[in-house]
């Protein structure tokens, strides 16, 4: 069981799903990290790089994305726990980012890591079949990344939208203290009107998301709901947090508010998890059922 890789609860307070590569982030079919059987002692033995990794080297479990068979691109890969402790895992370079700071991203470095058989998630006799079918010719669809994206993204797209609310909410009691010209700022239709327009897009961005998780509740399929609520809760973050420093004015751009903050905090919801442009790729993709380049 799978379930047995991850060790106790003391030992992992802290996970990572690594999927991205150096050359390989969008284009998941193209990763390079490899995944190689050893039948004499029943393990998979991991290479590779990873980066961009949230916890990475420090997580307490790694749940990383190889290539079983790289001709068969996306289809050809599985998804591999490596339990707490193993050999070969390390950390490579921490970045330091414009935002999200307290949020630990760094590469993980793969050097001949051998995980127990029973760490491939969904089982060898499951991997051996979709892969016998698509050199077969059928059609067998990867379960490695696409799958956890979709699962994932209307949480995404939540924290995005906490982040918009955030924003909008400080620079709404901002308005509602800041006097200028012998009256609050929020009197004005300038500041008034601006603050209507980003309440009503974090609401619609909210329900977006609402519905996505919905359905994903229900066990109904999530695919376009999940990229739309991600997509437009992203967009909504990035444009509401810069609305908030604009109200703000100069006050806004310094340390001493946490609009700043939340600026640089909400671009990477244009980035990570699918960036606004694969979002926007497979929704059309998703609606009219045609294979858009």
């Amino acid at each position: 069981m799978a379930a047995a890789c991850f060790g106790t609860p003391d030992d992992v307070k802290l996970a990572a799903f690594c999927v991205s590569e150096p050359d390989a982030g969008s284009d998941v079919s193209s990763l390079r990290t490899t995944a190689r059987y050893d039948e004499a002692t029943d393990e998979w033995v991991l290479n590779g790089t990873k980066t961009w990794i949230t916890n990475g080297g420090i997580a307490g479990v790694h749940v990383v994305v190889a290539a079983v068979d790289r001709e068969l691109g996306a289809k050809g890969q599985a998804s591999f726990v490596v339990p707490p402790g193993t050999k070969g895992l390390s950390q490579g370079a921490k970045f330091h980012k414009m935002g999200i700071r307290a949020s630990h991203t760094a590469e993980v470095l793969l050097d001949e890591v051998r995980v127990p058989g029973r760490c491939l998630l969904g089982g060898k006799e499951k991997l051996d079949e979709r892969l016998a079918r698509v050199r077969g010719g059928g059609h067998a669809r990867s379960q490695a990344a696409m799958k956890t994206f979709e699962t994932t993204r209307p949480s995404v797209g939540a924290q995005a939208i906490g982040i918009a609310r955030a924003a909008y909410e400080y620079a709404l009691g901002y308005g509602k203290e800041r006097r200028q010209f012998g009256r609050p700022i929020v009197e004005n239709q300038g500041v008034a009107f601006l603050l209507a327009d980003v309440a009503t897009e974090i609401e619609a961005a909210r329900w977006l998301v609402r519905r996505a998780a919905w359905l994903g509740a229900q066990g109904q399929a999530t695919r376009a709901e999940g990229l739309m609520a991600k997509l437009k809760a992203g967009r909504v973050a990035v444009w509401a947090t810069e609305r908030a420093v604009q109200v703000l004015g100069g006050a806004g751009y310094v340390h001493d508010h946490p609009v700043e903050r939340w600026y640089r905090d909400a671009k990477i919801y244009d980035i990570f998890e699918g960036t606004e442009q694969i979002q926007q790729l497979v929704i059309a993709r998703a609606i009219s059922g045609m294979r858009i380049e």
